[in-house]
């Protein structure tokens, strides 16, 4: 056997143990991706009904949200209306009260003034 053939052989040696760490590499992966492949499939029927969970909730909440955004507008439309109706109050009233509260003063500082009681402060 010449240095050569030694070679040849020793080179085929290395080839086939560095091929053989390959193999035993690659079936270590494909364990790895296998045990990967099943806990995603755990996780995801694990996590299917709470996503359901969690969109029948946000349905609700969406809905929820509607009916408090419709009693807020109906609460501000009767705001609206009430601080209307006691503004149209106050000035429909306000005159009146006022020429009545005149005529009270006037009419107790006459009847005074005819017993024959004098004002005082003027």
């Amino acid at each position: 056997m010449t240095a050569g053939d030694l070679a040849i052989v020793l080179g085929t040696v290395l080839c086939a143990l560095g091929f053989a760490a390959l193999v035993v590499v690659l079936v270590r992966v494909l364990d790895g991706l296998r045990s990967l492949r099943k806990e995603v499939e755990r996780l995801r029927t694990e996590t299917e009904p709470l996503l359901a969970d969690l969109r029948s909730s946000l349905d609700e909440a969406r809905d929820d949200l509607d009916r408090f955004d419709r009693v807020v507008g109906s609460a501000e439309a009767i705001s609206s209306n009430v601080q209307g109706m006691s503004r149209v109050a106050r000035v429909a009233l306000s005159t009146p009260v006022i020429k009545t509260v005149a005529l009270a003063s006037g009419t107790s500082h006459a009847a005074r003034r005819l017993r024959g009681k004098e004002v005082s402060g003027r």
